[in-house]
């Protein structure tokens, strides 16, 4: 059985910036919001991060602060995926050196690879840290899907201990958990599949929703755990208009201007990415 990072929310967190770069004064608010909260684990420089977008020295930034301010009451998550391998194994090593809890690592995209370039690829990474690895396959986003048999020779590489699967595919998500059994857990990548998934024996979520319901999204996963299985279908349910409504434009440009709606000076997204439409705007503060 392998090593659990987290079981429950992961909140995949946005990044806020101004005119300076990262406004980590606004970050350390919204990590203290997490926590009040009740996320299991929080993932930084993901996509809903723009970790694309952002510098090195920003990164770091991002680490460090999220490492300080956790203070071990939260496992620190780091996405350190690229289409380089040799880069994305500089930035696992960074994450580490820096107090980072476990890594989360996309397929490359762009470039792309087979299934066997695939398992070279995280080979090659899982040997170069010693901390707990997620896999993440978003073919939506990379143009790679990481196939079920892949994931079992994945399985095997003792640090790599879960995939957080964004591919929308229900059968295929199976096909892994029957595969791979407790030699890989699995996170679901999308919150509109939460429950489907937990209903395979997935352990939890890697969020977008929990940005902006920390408390709701952990108690999904929760009350299926706790075997209240009723309502934490109800959630499911009752959660998805404003699921919709986060992923009316692409992510992270709803969810931050969901974090400014609340309150929070999250900015805008940086280019290539713009704010979001007033018409979806508008929604999104009468769902909030």
């Amino acid at each position: 059985m392998k090593q659990i990072l987290f079981k429950g929310c992961g909140t995949a967190i946005a990044t806020p910036f101004n005119e300076q770069g990262v406004n980590l004064t606004e970050f350390k608010k919204l990590l203290d919001f997490q926590i009040s909260n009740h996320v299991d684990a929080i993932i930084v420089c993901g996509t809903t991060g723009e970790s694309s977008t952002m510098t090195k020295q920003e990164k770091i930034d991002l680490i460090t602060c999220a490492v300080k301010t956790s203070n071990k009451k939260v496992p620190i998550i780091v996405g350190t995926g690229s289409n380089n391998t040799a880069q994305a194994i500089e930035n696992s090593k960074l994450a580490e050196s820096l107090g980072a809890d476990g890594l989360l690592v996309v397929t490359p995209y762009y470039n792309k690879c087979t299934q066997s370039g695939l398992i070279a690829h995280y080979k090659a990474i899982a040997e170069s840290v010693s901390i707990p690895i997620i896999l993440y396959s978003v073919p939506s986003r990379t143009g790679v899907n990481i196939e079920p048999n892949t994931c079992l020779e994945l399985s095997k590489i003792p640090n790599i201990v879960a995939i957080k699967e964004a591919s929308g595919n229900i059968s295929q998500i199976a096909k892994i958990a029957s595969l791979c059994g407790d030699n890989l857990n699995i996170y679901s990548g999308n919150d509109d599949q939460i429950v489907p998934i937990l209903s395979l024996g997935g352990i939890g979520v890697i969020s977008v929703l929990s940005n902006v319901k920390p408390e709701l999204t952990h108690n999904i996963v929760q009350s299926f755990l706790d075997g209240d299985i009723e309502t934490a279908r109800k959630l499911q349910l009752d959660s998805l208009p404003l699921i919709n409504l986060l992923f009316s434009e692409v992510n992270p440009i709803p969810v931050k201007a969901a974090l400014n709606i609340l309150g929070f000076d999250f900015g805008n997204p940086r280019l290539p990415l713009t704010p979001l439409s007033s018409k979806n705007l508008e929604l999104l503060k009468a769902a909030l």
